[in-house]
């Protein structure tokens, strides 16, 4: 019994002091099974070990996406993952475009979306791969895409302020919104979920592009005599259109309210006071 307590204390020891390192043949094995993005924390399992990222939760309503598994899961949290997330770090994927910096699996993904100043936006239009900076993004839409929306706006600011009267079929999900003074991108974006449908508002742009305005804005949606308002104090930036329901800053239509396939409503986007 007192070889295996020193043993155990030496292997503590040893563990306590030293930094191992490894190798991950396949960064693959790290991502949701249902987004395909990297796992974030925390993540959850079902009992019999099947992952899920906090973001597809919902979309899955809390039932196992795992091969012939239907169990529930959202209430367990994996915390092996969770560690082996916090300890395998990776070059930021925009590395060959200048970026230096280094994360931890997990929060790579929100560097490059929300932090990176070398990360290229994606073209709006989602069948489409296109991708590159801010001002070649909205070259590349105008001139490739516009003619053949079946949905379109064109519109200019009056006063910093604007309001439109939108329709989106619930099933296209999204609606794009171009401004040609400013070369501006906002996408209305509509998930229906279980319980209702999620509406929000986003620009296409950098998040660290300093030139670009803040904006925020207001959805409205009428529907039998029920009148439902939302107003964001601020647009979020994105490099690429969400797959993702909204977790803030959005509108929720429940099912009782909501009717048919199309989606009527007033969307005003607003410029911000900036220093």
């Amino acid at each position: 019994m007192e070889g295996s307590s020193n043993v155990h204390s030496q292997k503590r020891q040893r563990t306590e002091n030293e930094t191992r390192m490894g190798k991950l043949l396949d960064l693959d094995v790290l991502d949701c099974p249902v987004c395909f993005e990297p796992l974030t924390i925390p993540t959850f399992q079902c009992d019999d070990g099947h992952l899920v990222c906090r973001f597809c939760i919902v979309k899955v309503s809390n039932k196992c996406p795992g091969p012939a598994c239907n169990l529930p899961i959202g209430n367990n949290q994996c915390s092996a993952i969770e560690r082996i997330l916090n300890s395998v770090f990776v070059l930021c994927r925009n590395a060959d475009l200048g970026c230096k910096e280094r994360f931890s699996y997990g929060q790579v993904s929100s560097h490059e979306k929300e932090e990176c100043n070398f990360s290229l936006c994606s073209c709006p239009k989602l069948e489409c791969k296109y991708t590159g900076s801010y001002n070649s993004i909205y070259d590349h839409f105008i001139g490739s895409h516009i003619n053949n929306m079946s949905m379109k706006f064109i519109f200019c600011f009056v006063l910093g302020d604007f309001a439109i009267d939108a329709k989106i079929n619930i099933d296209d999900k999204n609606l794009v919104i171009w401004e040609p003074m400013e070369k501006l991108f906002f996408v209305v974006q509509c998930f229906r979920e279980r319980l209702g449908v999620y509406v929000t508002v986003r620009s296409i742009s950098q998040s660290t592009t300093p030139e670009l305005r803040k904006f925020s804005y207001s959805l409205s949606y009428s529907v039998d005599g029920h009148t439902l308002t939302y107003e964001s104090p601020e647009v979020k930036k994105l490099l690429d259109v969400s797959s993702h329901s909204p977790e803030e800053s959005f509108m929720f239509v429940p099912n009782s309210l909501f009717r048919g396939e199309m989606f009527e409503m007033k969307v005003g986007i607003k410029k911000l006071n900036q220093e």
